[in-house]
């Protein structure tokens, strides 16, 4: 399914359920209604029936001995703990804890497992194999390759397709202009089918940098309406973000700061010579007021309980907030102006907005007084000019190297196949930019580990994992190329644009 222009801009598709899976946004519950077990000559499967998708993190015994689902915040009222047993599987148990609701399933000896979700409807299922299938248990963080059966599907009518050497069997290729290429890669492995989407720019001739939905934090927009307001090369979602629009990672546009989070994890970066970089970042900062100085809490989002946030270009021409804080509008390293809320915003200066302890501190600081913003990223993000934060890293120096576990991904992001969105750059130094569908018929999504070995293929060499569910989306010349898993474009907080230099 290829959207046009016109059906995106005339908004004819119905809407469905924003959020479903993986920006950041979570069913405040779900209920767990029931476990079913089958097994058969491939594969022993527990599938869990469920409301909504859950929050869920999966362990396995170092020994292989077990694997534990541990729900949080899930309704079990209406379960009946089942028990049951096959070929891999020994025996189960069930535990309610503070919360959580943990279900363990005792394998056999020489088993493993690959867990799996899908949305139409909600179920999590795992399937128990032995360790020799050569099935990939992508909760373990194992490096496995995608097994595949490709198949020559014929190009797009009315399209002149060329095969680029050195990509995968049945790639089909099309120079949009000199130095871009977009790449349709349409292959089946042993569930069904996957369809991916890509676009190499060469990077002498293009460079990347991330753009705000609407211009501004907080805001939503579709990809393909971000690319039209950019004139935009191409462009793809970026950041994981909040229901309001506040991005939820590091991101730095044209030098400032206009996303943070509070957990270090990967990104992608331009530094001022236009060359990439990947790595981890996190954001410390802090306000000297006069002779007093606080920690920031965060830049450029919603203001809480004793929070200190702090307000500039990037978030539109006022600050939004109520008047149970106090802000200090600064300029030129000084305060200019103090309010209770909703302050305007200079384009020369920006705001400090706290409540509660934050503003206890400030209390009797004066129009006149001195001002100082410290932030730090580390080394190099410092100097970085253009900086999207998401995650996972997914391929690094040449390796697989999928980083969810360690940067603490919740569930629904970490397991299971989903359509899957990244930006890489190949062994060549180019660009790449690409999508996996999935959650259709014409293609079943991709694990992580799965959607590094894919870009692989496509010679990544250092790759990040961005925003992906229903905000997989690619825009070429102002066209979607895939097919969003929500049937019709997702507002997101902000895209990664390609742009000639």
């Amino acid at each position: 399914m290829k959207f046009s222009r016109m059906m995106r801009r005339a908004g004819v598709l119905a809407a469905a359920l924003l959020f479903a899976a993986q920006s950041l946004t979570f069913a405040a519950s779900a209920d767990l209604t029931g476990v079913r077990f089958h097994s058969n000559q491939q594969h022993d499967r527990v599938v869990f029936d469920v409301s909504a998708m859950p929050i869920y993190t999966v362990a396995g015994a170092e020994d292989g001995s077990t694997v534990t689902f541990d729900f949080s915040d899930v309704d079990v009222s209406a379960l009946k703990q089942t028990s049951f047993a096959g070929r891999r599987v020994e025996s189960v148990d069930y535990q309610k804890k503070k919360g959580h609701f943990l279900v363990t399933l005792h394998l056999q000896p020489g088993m493993t497992y690959r867990v799996a979700n899908l949305t139409k409807p909600f179920r999590v299922f795992v399937d128990i194999v032995p360790q020799n299938a050569g099935t990939q248990a992508d909760v373990k963080g194992q490096d496995a390759s995608t097994r595949d059966t490709q198949i020559g599907n014929p190009p797009p009518a009315g399209e002149d397709m060329t095969v680029t050497s050195g990509d995968p069997k049945n790639t089909y290729s099309e120079e949009m202009a000199p130095g871009l290429v977009k790449k349709t890669y349409i292959y089946w492995d042993e569930d069904g089918r996957v369809s991916a989407y890509f676009v190499e720019a060469d990077k002498n001739r293009y460079t990347l940098r991330p753009a705000l939905a609407k211009g501004q934090v907080p805001g939503r927009e579709t990809v393909g309406s971000i690319s039209d307001d950019t004139n935009a090369v191409a462009a793809i979602n970026a950041s994981y973000f909040a229901q309001s629009g506040d991005l939820i990672g590091i991101t730095k546009i044209d030098g400032v700061i206009a996303g943070t989070t509070y957990f270090k994890r990967s990104a992608f970066g331009i530094m001022p010579d236009g060359s990439p970089v990947f790595g981890k970042v996190s954001y410390s900062g802090s306000v000297t007021l006069g002779d007093e100085t606080q920690p920031v809490s965060g830049v450029d989002c919603e203001r809480g309980e004793n929070n200190l946030i702090i307000y500039n270009s990037a978030y539109g021409t006022h600050t939004g907030t109520n008047d149970y804080g106090e802000e200090y509008t600064v300029q030129n390293g000084r305060v200019t102006q103090i309010g209770t809320g909703n302050s305007y915003i200079p384009p020369d200066g920006y705001v400090v907005s706290v409540h509660g302890t934050a503003k206890e501190a400030f209390k009797g600081l004066q129009v006149g007084d001195r001002a100082v913003l410290d932030q730090k990223l580390g080394d190099p993000w410092d100097k970085a000019v253009q900086i999207v934060g998401a995650g996972p890293r997914l391929v690094e120096n040449g390796r697989v190297h999928v980083t969810a576990a360690e940067e603490e991904f919740p569930g629904d992001i970490r397991y299971g196949r989903a359509p899957r969105s990244a930006v890489a750059v190949t062994d060549t130094g180019n660009f790449l930019i690409g999508v996996v569908d999935g959650r259709q018929s014409s293609s079943h999504g991709l694990t992580l580990v799965e959607w590094a070995n894919l870009l692989r293929k496509f010679h990544a060499v250092d790759a990040l994992n961005l925003d992906g569910g229903g905000s997989s989306e690619l825009v070429v010349g102002g066209d979607i190329v895939n097919s969003p898993s929500d049937g019709h474009e997702r507002p997101v907080g902000s895209a990664l644009i390609l742009v000639e230099k």
